[in-house]
């Protein structure tokens, strides 16, 4: 089975991490994201990825000029224009001549997630659609997705009042589908999956869901991108250091990622915060309250930093 993961999007959330960089090119405990993504996918047994291209196509076909990421082939489908998700879905699967059944997925989100199973679970139903949910603390800030006994799709329900929502399972990002959904999606416009496909099809009772507590989380944003580096440690209460950042004598690096070629001066304190590649934070300064700064960002000696994006973002 082929793959298509959608990494197209600005992260404008994530700025000014992603101003010259795609989110999903930036690292995870020393790999980039998509590494960890494609490495998943091909522990299940998916045999080839499509990367579905937006923003900065560059980095990533020079990341990997051989065509292979993880393992697994790559082919690379660069939107002409921005589709939205369900259009860059099928721009992708065209492209990349799917015919098949095949797996869809969120290039920004880190899981444990049981392909295999979600995928003999879509086998099972002969369902159109099947689309993984996990369950969040407060559904109010996403979209649900109720189901019945069976696991057919009831609907869709986006940003329900808090103490509304009919249940705490969300859309996880990662679907396995049949090429009839292409049918869908008129070419060359812009389509979402979430508020026109994934609706039509459980409208028809074609979409069905599995739900799981398998490890899930969306790296879209500072606090959820520094967590999933922080997940993949041993220790608790560590930080992700690159090795080739240096970090002077009677400084602090506590619960924090400092990236490639950064320097953090002598007694200067890093704390609950990003530090980008080529980032130098002064002397004696500190860097705290999930502070981001961005590739050559550059905080004075004996300067403080809280909560602050340097250089500023709009």
């Amino acid at each position: 089975m082929r793959a298509v993961v959608l990494v197209g999007g600005h992260g404008t959330r994530l700025r000014p991490l992603t101003l010259d960089t795609p989110k999903q090119m930036l690292p995870i405990v020393g790999r980039p994201m998509i590494e960890h993504v494609v490495g998943h996918l091909a522990s299940h047994g998916i045999t080839e990825v499509v990367l579905s291209l937006g923003f900065l196509p560059d980095a990533f076909t020079d990341a990997y000029p051989d065509g292979r990421c993880a393992g697994l082939p790559l082919h690379y489908a660069v939107e002409p224009e921005p589709l939205d998700t369900a259009g860059a879905i099928g721009f992708a699967a065209t492209h990349a001549g799917i015919h098949d059944t095949f797996l869809v997925l969120n290039g920004d989100v880190m899981t444990d997630l049981d392909v295999t199973g979600l995928i003999a679970a879509h086998r099972r139903t002969g369902a159109e659609g099947t689309i993984a949910l996990t369950p969040v603390e407060d559904p109010s800030r996403y979209g649900v997705v109720p189901t019945d006994d069976d696991g057919r799709v009831l609907g869709f329900i986006e940003k329900p009042a808090p103490g509304d929502a009919p249940t705490n399972r969300i859309n996880a990002g990662t679907y396995v589908l049949e090429p009839s959904v292409l049918g869908r999606i008129d070419p060359g416009r812009r389509v979402s999956v979430e508020r026109d496909v994934f609706p039509a099809m459980a409208a028809e009772g074609t979409l069905y869901a599995v739900a799981s507590d398998a490890y899930w989380i969306d790296t879209g944003t500072p606090e959820t991108y520094l967590q999933a580096n922080l997940d993949l440690l041993d220790d608790p209460g560590g930080s992700v250091v690159a090795e080739d950042a240096s970090v002077a004598p009677g400084a602090s690096v506590v619960g924090s990622v400092v990236m490639a070629g950064a320097s953090i001066g002598e007694n200067a304190l890093v704390e609950d915060s990003i530090v980008g590649s080529g980032a130098r934070v002064g002397a004696s300064s500190q860097v705290v309250g999930l502070s981001v700064l961005g590739a050559g960002a550059v905080v004075a000696d004996g300067e403080r930093v809280d909560g602050v994006r340097r250089p500023e973002v709009t």
